[in-house]
């Protein structure tokens, strides 16, 4: 059973530390910016693949430091994501940042994750997130292009017309909920005889 709380992070407001910058890192700075360009990042790691320094040098918003991992890195920081290939020290990792109440995700360890990256689906404003429990990130990728495909071009000006709706509505909370699900009820409703 899935027991995940869905979140979506404002991490423009937050500070995230990556550790680890081989393809891994690389897969995770780039999640990261692609969902969140203006979000505050520092990657620790010995080795950094060109490709996160061309990231880096396009995007003052983004600090490498290139040398092993110090449980000191972890000061000032909201998140941790942890991608090296050292199991053991990514484990270790993990409860140094427990032990301050942070939040971590350890790539490709289910176990020792506090929260998993999700496949996502934009389209505008709209995001969907997908989690499979951390059992099968192939899956949600999967699931990704079904739903990418499946969700109209058109959803932005319908958002946008339902915002300026949702605006000039007068009333209550309840009264406009009530409202906007009537107005969008057309969007679940199944033809006559199906």
């Amino acid at each position: 059973m899935n027991n995940l709380f869905p979140i979506f992070l404002k991490l423009e407001n937050l500070h995230t530390l990556i550790v680890g910058g081989g393809y891994v890192g690389l897969e995770k700075i780039t999640a990261v910016l692609d969902n969140s360009p203006e979000a505050t990042v520092t990657l620790v790691s010995p080795e950094i693949r060109q490709e996160v320094r061309e990231i880096a040098a396009h995007n003052n918003r983004i600090r490498l430091i290139e040398r092993k991992f110090e449980d000191a890195d972890l000061a000032e920081k909201d998140l941790v994501i942890v991608a090296t290939n050292d199991k053991e020290e990514n484990k270790r990792i993990k409860f140094v940042a427990r032990a301050k109440h942070m939040l971590c995700n350890v790539a490709d360890t289910p176990d020792l994750c506090d929260f998993y990256l999700s496949s996502v689906v934009r389209k505008g404003n709209l995001k969907v997130a997908i989690s499979t429990n951390g059992m099968s990130p192939t899956m949600a990728k999967r699931l990704k292009e079904v739903l990418n495909e499946a969700l109209p071009d058109n959803l932005e000006t319908a958002m946008e017309q339902l915002k300026a709706v949702r605006d000039m509505l007068k009333g209550d909370f309840a009264y406009k909920v009530d409202e906007l699900n009537r107005i969008t009820s057309v969007l679940v409703e199944k033809p006559v005889g199906k």
